[in-house]
């Protein structure tokens, strides 16, 4: 039921999300989270810039009210589960360009002044690393 994956700052996209709140596939059959999943590994292959976050993906994030759901993690550095995404090339840059900060940053702190307006309003929560507590 698991796989290993790259032991890095990754972001992981559940690839079964639905499409909206209101249907769970586009007109071609596919679901929101397929095609976030798309729209990640299209914009991390268009820069180098990205290169050091990884795209992963796994089926059902259980944050189905908060459809194209992703979770950014890294060892040793707080979580953070965000969604209600559209699933198209401006979300998934904004989340690699968020991501690309989280990985520079020493907790997975990221100042608020560095993030990408594509992602403001889609935090659902945050999760300190084993181990650890926030203060």
């Amino acid at each position: 039921m698991l796989q290993a994956v790259k032991d890095g700052p990754a972001i992981v996209a559940c690839n079964s999300c639905r499409f909206s709140p209101e249907e769970r596939q586009d007109a071609n059959g596919v679901f929101g989270g397929g095609r976030l999943v798309e729209a990640l590994h299209q914009v991390k292959a268009s820069s180098n810039r990205y290169d050091g976050v990884d795209v992963q993906e796994m089926p059902c994030l259980f944050a189905c009210k908060a459809h194209c759901t992703i979770h950014l993690r890294a060892p040793g550095k707080i979580s953070y589960v965000l969604g209600h995404f559209l699933p198209d090339e401006a979300a998934a840059r904004a989340i690699l360009d968020y991501a690309v900060h989280y990985a520079e940053s020493e907790d997975g702190r990221v100042a608020y002044a560095q993030w990408p307006d594509g992602v403001k309003g889609h935090f659902i929560t945050r999760a300190p690393p084993v181990g650890f507590v926030a203060t």
